[in-house]
């Protein structure tokens, strides 16, 4: 019992139109339309197309898209506008107080992030983690010491929950921010290429162990500003692999299988920024049986029932 979350950065539901639309070239699961039609989903799955607007004017941006998914409030009303980036202190405090890792941790329910990071990123931002046991990693560039911590990282450190650590991806406990662990291991040769298929196990065999996990895939939205198809195209396969090999593991009699995206982008790559499309809502297992929510604001509690069942 449980349930499993991927996230999507930027990937709207826009045209059937393979022109500007990468989803639209392919046959994948995210490859779902404005006009309703799309890929019919495995498993007895359901696609909602959820709101991500949430009634706030402007484009939607990632700081209160993301924070509105992993706390079930309304991010950009708080605020009075969408944040782009990196949440802010009033986000933070929204994060500390009503994630959804806070709030099954109270519970005394198992959840994780299970993407990993570099120790020097860790270190740079000021969140505890375990000493590295594995090959010392390159020196982040001193640009990089002034980063801040996305939504579900600062989530997961607000609530007290173990930081992933690339000795994690090592052992087959966690996964980098493009899955596969192509993109890191360029720069931090320890860590493993592993199939999209791999990844999905690895993914599978966590899970287990928990009533709530979390990975994040973020080249979706890097495509989409770079208004790269070719990019595009390789992240599109290879989640698309990782979400199928998921579907073929996962235990869906018990196991609710979320899928979602913070707000609009690689679906239209005529322009580099957010776009304004609703966003998609896939859910496999007991979930998909049960009634989804039209809005950003109303996935934490479809995550956290499926959680706690």
């Amino acid at each position: 019992m449980g349930a499993v979350l991927v996230f999507v950065d930027g990937v709207g539901i826009g045209a059937r139109d393979p022109s500007v639309n990468p989803l639209a070239r392919r046959e994948t699961l995210l490859s779902q339309f404005a006009d309703g039609s799309g890929t019919p989903l495995p498993r007895g799955g359901a696609r909602r197309d959820v709101d991500a607007t949430l009634g706030v004017p402007g484009r939607p941006q990632s700081a209160t898209g993301q924070t509105s998914i992993l706390t079930g409030e309304n991010a950009p009303a708080l605020l009075g506008r969408h944040l782009l980036g990196f949440p802010n202190a009033p986000l933070r405090d929204l994060l500390a107080r009503r994630s959804i890792f806070r709030r099954l941790r109270d519970a005394g329910r198992r959840a994780a992030l299970l993407n990993a990071y570099p120790v020097g990123y860790l270190d740079a931002l000021g969140l505890p983690h375990r000493p590295l046991a594995g090959p010392a990693e390159p020196a982040l560039p001193l640009a990089a010491r002034r980063l801040k911590p996305a939504a579900a990282l600062f989530a997961t450190a607000s609530a007290g929950l173990p930081i992933a650590t690339f000795d994690d991806v090592r052992a087959g406990r966690a996964l980098t921010h493009d899955l596969t662990g192509a993109a890191a291991h360029r720069r931090f040769p320890q860590i493993p290429v592993r199939t999209p298929e791999e990844a999905a196990d690895v993914l599978a065999d966590r899970s287990a162990e928990l009533d709530f996990c979390l990975v994040d895939d973020y080249r979706t939205d890097d495509a989409g500003h770079a208004q790269d198809f070719a990019a595009a195209d390789v992240a599109i396969a290879d989640l698309d692999r990782f979400l199928r090999r998921l579907l073929d593991r996962l235990p869906l009699d018990g196991t609710s299988l979320f899928v979602v995206s913070d707000h609009g982008n690689l679906e239209d790559l005529r322009t580099r920024n957010h776009t304004l499309a609703r966003v998609p809502l896939l859910a496999f297992g007991p979930a998909a049986s049960r009634p989804l929510p039209d809005r950003l604001d109303g996935v934490a509690e479809v995550l956290l029932q499926a959680a706690l069942a």
